[in-house]
């Protein structure tokens, strides 16, 4: 059956109409992509007390004060709160496989920050290390980041066992090519309008110090 002129002429016009959707499709698909809200990142923030906001309001704390900065430097982060009040590395080995098969998702980074426990009971730091290397091996094995939060020995422990617990952090971010923040409490220890009632735990004003200290290294991270 032979069509007429006019129904050919009806056919390619179909068809060209079909190539300029696709056409249009192709390019349309980019700018689709492009406008599409950004994933947001997962932190876990794991530690003691430092973490938890032991004495603070919830929003006071550094998980929600961190959450807030990276937010307002525009990166869609929520920051979780994995810090429970006098843990040692022991207890953070121990609870640390646990709090990852509670999350929702692999965390982007985490944000390790613990020993002053150890340090104020006077723990062995060659167990101390032991314990933070063990859990900077699994979080390597399940190929999370890491950022290491330093702690120093307060000075009335004395120099001998400053001298074994100090290099714990540096060493283990040497050797297992991890990034650094050399000392959780820079600018807040020992500033008394800085601190709770208790002269040790940072009070909101305290975190806000430790969160724009360590901001820059948690943002270069994320992105």
């Amino acid at each position: 059956m032979v069509s007429s002129p006019r129904i050919r002429r009806f056919a390619a016009y179909g068809v060209w109409i079909a190539l300029i959707q696709a056409i249009a499709l192709i390019f349309a698909t980019p700018a689709l992509a492009q406008g599409s809200k950004p994933r947001e990142k997962l932190v876990l923030a794991f530690g003691d007390s430092l973490m938890a906001g032991y004495g603070l309001k919830p929003n006071e704390s550094f998980p929600a004060q961190l959450q807030g900065a990276l937010r307002a430097g525009g990166i869609p982060a929520r920051v979780h709160n994995g810090g429970v009040s006098g843990d040692t590395t022991a207890a953070g080995k121990a609870r640390l496989n646990f709090v990852l098969a509670g999350l929702k998702a692999k965390p982007d980074l985490v944000i390790l920050e613990l020993g002053a426990n150890d340090m104020l009971r006077g723990i062995q730091p060659a167990q101390t290390r032991a314990n933070l290397e063990a859990m900077i091996v699994e979080l390597k094995r399940r190929k999370i980041p890491v950022l290491l939060a330093g702690m120093l020995a307060s000075p009335n422990l004395g120099k001998a066992y400053a001298a074994q617990f100090n290099p714990i952090y540096p060493a283990l971010a040497k050797k297992h090519g991890l990034k650094l923040y050399p000392f959780f409490m820079q600018g807040v220890a020992a500033n008394r309008s800085l601190l709770i009632a208790d002269q040790m735990h940072p009070n909101g004003k305290g975190v806000a110090v430790v969160v724009r200290g360590i901001y820059p290294q948690v943002a270069a991270m994320l992105r």
